[in-house]
């Protein structure tokens, strides 16, 4: 038993699928539970604002670091054993964070969550593209899709409640029975594939790899709060980044085995996907960021409605991937597209929204989003590693899932940052017209003639202001959208043979 089972008939296939995708969704859920009891646990813990944030950024910067290392991990000692004790160990360190009594061992805890769950990703959509025949695996990979999203939606309201009937430790501790589950069925359900004999780590592209790409991850979430490139820190990480990411190309195309296989970026439906998978990541998780300060701060929204307007995304992607099965089985292409549209459809209805924006409304951008994702990411999979050698998949998937959660960071922090910027012009230039001569004052019931009527106008300019800055990332968004259609249209897809 030690070695697991061969997965050759429908169930151990099923049983195969069902367990990668909750050790899968277990990790999805710990990224963004987290940003719900945040600010419990700086009260808890006794941390400022900037202190506390560590916890996210630490743990970017883990998984960020780890990810390439899926492809060496997984020849040096097997996918098989690299899943079970990464899923083992993540459920460990998710017990050790609800038990942190510092925010040092917290931080500590975090590292060791995000390096052990990073390669749980990758290694599971490369054990479904494995363990099914490539007729199947727009299906698997739907099915994939569909358990992996229920993790985010449902992982911040579980949370959420726990956090606020007892402790925001309880938001970690739901976690580790799930996670227990999880590795059992692991070692039971998992072959013994992928490992090869006198593997060595390339330390030299490694390490300048890492660098780079932890001075990406600190630019990123620092940026802002350090003023970006006002900030010796910022210019400091950008430069020493860049001098390792110059090393690590050098080095990777002039040595005889280096660290990532530059012959992968050969392949023409693979280099496309790496494109195209780096936008979708900056497509992905930017509206919710952007949503809930925006429906909070400008709006009034309590949390409760929050979390269901986020909901109705995980409701829209639950559609988007079940229909993605039937979308597979044509044209990858088509799939891409129609994604595409919807997500380019969703930006332009973002693009008109405004303070008194209808509940319905932002719940059916969200559901088409959802679906969008849905029906983008089943296809992209399918098209992007279809002409590629299984024995390449581990490496292939960590890079692929890599420059997902790179786009991610960078499109995120680039929106955040046009939200503040610009409602800051916005703000600058709207209060030039409240003087005493502007008749649109006394029409709208307000006055200049008191403190608090002064007061009163300067928070409506405010707010005005911020509402543009937050329709100015939308634009943004969209354009983001529209330009990686041209790339979809590039795919090769492969003419099916006709039945015998």
């Amino acid at each position: 038993m030690a070695g697991g089972i061969v997965a050759n008939t429908p169930l151990k296939r099923a049983l195969v699928l069902s367990m990668v995708t909750l050790a899968t969704t277990l990790y999805g859920t710990t990224v963004l539970v987290v940003s719900v009891i945040l600010p419990q646990m700086q009260g808890t813990l006794s941390a400022t604002q900037d202190q506390i944030a560590w916890v996210l950024t630490f743990n970017i910067l883990a998984t960020a670091i780890a990810t390439p290392m899926t492809g060496w991990l997984t020849a040096r000692f097997g996918r098989r054993n690299v899943m079970i004790y990464c899923q083992a160990g993540f459920t460990a360190a998710t017990l050790l964070c609800g038990m942190a009594t510092s925010l040092e061992t917290l931080v500590f805890y975090r590292i060791l969550q995000g390096a052990l769950g990073a390669p749980l990703i990758p290694l599971a959509q490369a054990t479904i593209l494995d363990t099914y025949p490539k007729e199947q695996h727009g299906t698997a990979t739907s099915i994939f899709g569909m358990g992996v999203v229920i993790g985010p939606v449902l992982g911040p309201i579980l949370g959420g409640y726990l956090a606020d009937a007892y402790t925001w430790r309880y938001a970690f501790y739901m976690i580790v029975p799930v996670g227990v589950a999880a590795t059992v069925g692991l070692y039971f359900l998992l072959a013994d594939k992928g490992k090869q004999s006198g593997i060595k780590l390339d330390w030299t592209g490694f390490l300048a790899l890492a660098i780079a790409i932890s001075c990406v991850q600190l630019m990123l979430s620092r940026g802002q709060r350090q003023d970006w490139f006002d900030s010796i820190e910022i210019i400091l990480e950008v430069g020493i980044g860049a001098m390792a990411l110059y090393i690590f190309i050098v080095h990777s195309l002039t040595t005889a085995k280096p660290f990532l296989t530059p012959s992968l970026l050969l392949d023409r439906n693979y280099a496309l996907g790496l494109m195209i998978v780096f936008l979708y990541g900056m497509l992905n998780f930017t509206p919710m960021v952007l949503f809930p300060p925006m429906l909070q701060g400008l709006m009034g929204y309590p949390n409760s409605i929050i979390g269901e307007l986020l909901g109705a995304r995980g409701v829209g992607a639950l559609v988007g991937f079940f229909a993605a099965m039937f979308v597979a089985r044509i044209d990858p292409r088509i799939g891409m597209s129609i994604g595409m549209g919807i997500q380019v459809a969703s930006g332009l209805i973002m693009m008109t929204f405004d303070q008194n924006v209808a509940f319905e409304t932002v719940a059916f951008v969200g559901a088409l989003q959802g679906a969008a994702v849905g029906l983008f990411w089943v296809p992209l999979t399918v098209a992007s590693f279809s002409t590629l050698s299984p024995a390449y998949l581990a490496e292939s998937s960590a890079i692929f899932h890599l420059l997902r959660n790179l786009g991610s960071s960078i499109f995120i922090s680039l929106s955040v940052a046009t939200v503040i910027r610009s409602s800051g012009e916005n703000y600058a230039r709207m209060v030039e017209f409240a003087s005493p001569f502007n008749e649109n004052i006394p029409a709208a019931g307000m006055t200049l003639d008191t403190v608090t009527g002064m007061a009163g106008i300067s928070g409506e300019i405010l707010r005005q202001a911020s509402m543009l800055g937050y329709l100015n990332a939308f634009a943004l968004y969209t354009a983001a959208c529209l330009a990686s259609l041209p790339l979809i249209l590039m795919f090769r897809v492969e003419k099916r043979k006709p039945p015998a």
